[in-house]
């Protein structure tokens, strides 16, 4: 029966069904207040932060409870005071402030959870303004003596206090509520944090030990203030939003809990309220800033994965283009040596039928087809290179003859092994060098040099290919530059390199990943992990 109802709850007579889990945090609520109301004042109000966190913390069914608790809270307080302050305050003035927080953390509630910065920035000015305005407007509507203290004063005190308030609070909430979207650099920055932190913790505690009675105490708490600054600056710019929402708080505390406190209405401490000020003004600062650098993290981060995938599938499509052009030639070369065979036969009969001259001619024409045919076929898809690396496949392919029929391009110049090189990376690398030559061809006059230097680029395996003019005096032209930006840069982009125009040459580098993996061509035609045999 018990069990019962602590999981359906009580129905009344109302149509309302009372839940002991919320009569539960109900109670909690009211006894946090009560402890947050002890190191409050009103230019320090942790209440209003607690009331904001509370709010962003519990889904809406649980709100009723939370005012509920607050009601409480504000009946155990205020009922002493009624002799002095009036039945109709402290009823009026604690009936509105929970649902006036409430209804402005509901009109925030999404934003804020989801994007924090500006909006809690927003939220927390709202209702610090609000709290105020409700305790200031009830006061003197109901009291039955006047203010002892001018209104303007007292609305900056409790306007900075509730803002100091919610900075103090909320954020470790939102820090909370937003712990599994978390999008920062995890363990990247571990020393320098935890350093941060403990230096913040100890200038904080050394603090709380300076009496306010001192005669140093301001200056102490100021100096304590800029120190704390430097580490809370550092947490901000290497976590962000998540690490201003841990500095501010502890900036705030540390005033807080130096600063004497009574509990009553109005209490107020003059030698800190400047430095409040500042600090209210430096908190607001510290988030926004934080808000900035996670968003433009964010966005870089977006872009970077984004980037990343769209390489990923421009290197997907050229190593299926890639296969599908290698099965093409060998295709192509079945049929080669199903043609060589039959020739071959043919000429065996024709000398075995005393036609030796014919047989002789055939043979002879039959070879050198044979080879332009193959030289066809290299260039379809070089398989040469699978096994001899770029540069050979360059030599001895059909591209190299092709090269030698135009009488415009130079032997080349080839350093460095092309073999440590991925088949994936050499097979980028010898279609873009075609490309760049093809191009210079049809659109620059002159001799042409092809220039490749295969190497280390840091941790990583590249080669460097350059298609140039020989003549020194030339200059691409705009036209060249353009075309050869546009049609050469895609390889070059999926293998982490880049095109470059400068002056008579074309420059391009391609790069292989760190942890390229290399295998035996024959054992595997997938080319993220081909390679050819050293």
């Amino acid at each position: 029966m018990l069990l019962n109802w602590w999981k359906n709850g009580l129905q009344v007579k109302l149509g309302m069904r009372i839940y002991p889990d919320g009569l539960l945090i109900a109670a909690l609520y009211a006894l946090a207040c009560l402890a947050a109301r002890q190191i409050s004042v009103d230019q320090f109000n942790l209440l209003t932060g607690l009331r904001v966190a509370a709010l962003l913390l519990c889904p809406p069914r649980l709100w009723p409870y939370l005012i509920l608790g607050d009601y409480a809270h504000l009946a155990q307080v205020r009922y002493p005071l009624i002799d002095k302050y009036g039945l109709a305050w402290a009823i009026v003035s604690s009936v509105l402030l929970m649902p006036a927080v409430a209804l402005i953390v509901r009109l925030h509630r999404d934003v804020v959870s989801i994007s924090p910065g500006a909006w809690l920035l927003s939220l927390a000015t709202t209702i610090a303004i609000a709290t105020a305005l409700i305790n200031i407007g009830t006061a003197q509507l109901f009291w039955p003596m006047a203010f002892s203290v001018p209104l303007p004063t007292i609305a900056a005190h409790q306007i900075v206090g509730n803002f100091i308030g919610i900075l103090t609070v909320v954020p470790l909430a939102l820090l909370w509520i937003r712990r599994a979207t978390s999008t920062e650099r995890g363990t990247a920055f571990l020393a320098p944090t935890i350093a941060c932190l403990s230096l913040m913790l100890m200038l904080g505690i050394g603090s709380t030990q300076v009496l306010p009675g001192y005669a140093a105490f301001e200056t102490s708490l100021q100096l304590t203030l800029q120190l704390m600054a430097i580490p809370a600056v550092a947490l901000t710019c290497l976590h962000g939003w998540r690490g201003a929402a841990v500095a501010v708080p502890m900036l705030n505390l540390v005033v807080g809990l130096t600063m004497p406190t009574s509990g009553l209405p109005w209490s107020f401490d003059a030698a800190t309220f400047t430095a409040q000020q500042i600090l209210a003004v430096a908190g607001a600062a510290l988030l926004a800033l934080g808000s900035t650098i996670s968003h433009y993290h964010l966005r870089y981060k977006t872009r970077d994965r984004d980037s990343k995938q769209v390489v990923s599938m421009a290197r997907t499509s050229h190593k299926t283009g890639e296969m599908d052009l290698r099965q093409r030639a060998l295709d192509i070369n079945r049929i080669g040596d199903g043609i060589d065979t039959y020739l071959s036969e043919t000429a065996d009969w024709l000398q075995r039928q005393g036609h030796h001259d014919i047989a002789s001619n055939l043979i002879r024409t039959a070879g050198l087809y044979s080879r332009k045919f193959r030289e066809q076929a290299s260039m379809v898809y070089p398989t040469a290179l699978e096994h001899v690396g770029l540069y050979l496949a360059l030599q001895v392919g059909g591209i190299s003859e092709a090269w030698s029929n135009t009488e415009r391009v130079a032997q080349p110049r080839l350093i460095g092994d092309p073999c440590r090189l991925t088949v994936a990376l050499q097979l980028a690398a010898y279609r873009t060098l075609t490309e760049a030559v093809s191009l210079l061809l049809q659109h620059e006059p002159g001799l042409l040099r092809v220039n490749a230097r295969c190497g280390r680029f840091g941790n990583r395996q590249g080669i460097l290919v350059v298609v140039s003019v020989l003549d020194p005096q030339h200059r691409l032209s705009d036209a060249t530059r353009a075309l050869a930006v546009g049609r050469l840069a895609g390889r070059t982009l999926v293998y982490g390199g880049t095109v470059q125009c400068r002056r008579n040459r074309i420059c391009m580098v391609f790069r292989d990943a760190p942890d390229a993996q290399r295998q035996v061509p024959e054992t595997s035609i997938d080319y993220a992990t081909l390679s050819p045999v050293p």
